[in-house]
């Protein structure tokens, strides 16, 4: 009997580990490299992430609305931006990554700022997801009205691997300006803010969908203005590459402050074509179903420019297989 006993006793283990190892098997891990946690692309990553997600034993769609893909556990990850994602994923540090259209193109072709290097030819697009404003932020009463202002002042450029630094140095060059001719700094986020705030430096950019966390706090603590970029300079930074639009921030996307026309880019989702097929399609199905709607309509105020009839715009780097399977049966690509 004792045997017996110890026999069903080892056999209960084995099953429960054998279940345990196939649950484990299951659960598939999903990086989403998003960018600086003051900005746009982070809160955004994780709205994503959130409606994607479907972990082992959860609900066809779990209370708070998700109806994700089946095992996926999805994150969205602090990075230092467009560059330094399309560097990860390529690598296969992260599994995908939110970057700027015309990083993404530069990077899969080898061309414009990414010259030289070679092309990053397994880069692959799942969707574009929304415009992104450059933003040039000075205090009130600066004296900085436009970019040619800028020449002697104290600017921070962003990071090294952002698309904001790659586009700030654009935008000088279109306005006849370089490094050289004003103190650059390296300030991300909220340390940039910071820095204006104390007269650490005279202006910051920051490529960011409007309105965008930092630039709200620092609106409600300091009588700050946004600088246009527009006429000539702007003009010749659209004509030469036709990923920047001129476009306007409204008044009041921050509280008390005027809005202004400048430029602009697309916000797009990028993986790797090594990303397996049936996976990427589910999550590219998941992005675009009606629960997840509702999460993007509340979960950020970006949220509600990410739909279906952008989701092919201004892409330069081929789909996903996955994602063109879907898009073919939603009826979105011939």
């Amino acid at each position: 009997m004792m045997k017996s006993i110890k026999t069903v006793a080892v056999s209960a283990v084995l099953a429960l580990g054998l279940a345990s190892t196939a649950v484990a098997q299951d659960i598939k891990f999903f990086t989403i490299g998003t960018g600086g946690t003051a900005f746009t692309y982070y809160p955004m990553g994780g709205v994503i992430a959130n409606a994607i997600s479907k972990p082992p034993g959860s609900r066809e769609c779990d209370a708070g609305g998700s109806c994700g893909v089946d095992g996926l556990i999805a994150s969205a990850v602090s990075s230092r931006g467009s560059v330094d994602n399309v560097n990860a994923i390529v690598s296969g540090l992260r599994n995908s990554g939110f970057a700027q259209s015309d990083v993404a193109y530069w990077a899969y072709t080898g061309t414009g700022t990414m010259e030289g290097k070679e092309p990053a030819t397994e880069l692959r697009t799942i969707a574009a997801l929304f415009e992104e404003h450059i933003h040039l932020v000075t205090l009130a009463d600066s004296g900085i009205n436009s970019v040619a202002d800028l020449k002697g002042k104290r600017v921070s450029l962003d990071e090294p691997g952002s698309g904001t630094r790659v586009d700030a140095l654009l935008i000088m060059e279109a306005n006849g300006l370089s490094e050289s001719d004003l103190t650059p700094e390296a300030l991300k986020g909220n340390a940039a803010s910071e820095a204006l705030r104390n007269g650490k430096i005279d202006a910051f950019f920051v490529v960011t969908g409007y309105p965008t966390g930092a630039i709200v706090e620092l609106a409600s603590s300091a009588d700050i203005k946004l600088v246009p970029i527009d006429g000539a300079g702007a003009e010749a930074l659209t004509s030469k590459y036709g990923f920047f639009a001129q476009s306007d921030i409204p008044t009041d996307a921050y509280e008390g402050v005027a809005g202004v026309s400048t430029v602009a880019v697309g916000a797009q989702w990028f993986t790797s074509a090594n990303e397996d097929e049936e996976l990427i399609y589910g999550i590219t199905k998941a992005l675009w179903n009606e629960k997840t709607r509702k999460l993007l309509d509340v979960g950020h105020a970006k949220g509600a420019s990410v739909t279906t009839g952008t989701a092919l715009n201004g892409i330069g780097v081929p789909l996903h297989a996955g994602a063109e399977r879907f898009y073919k049966e939603a009826g979105l690509l011939k």
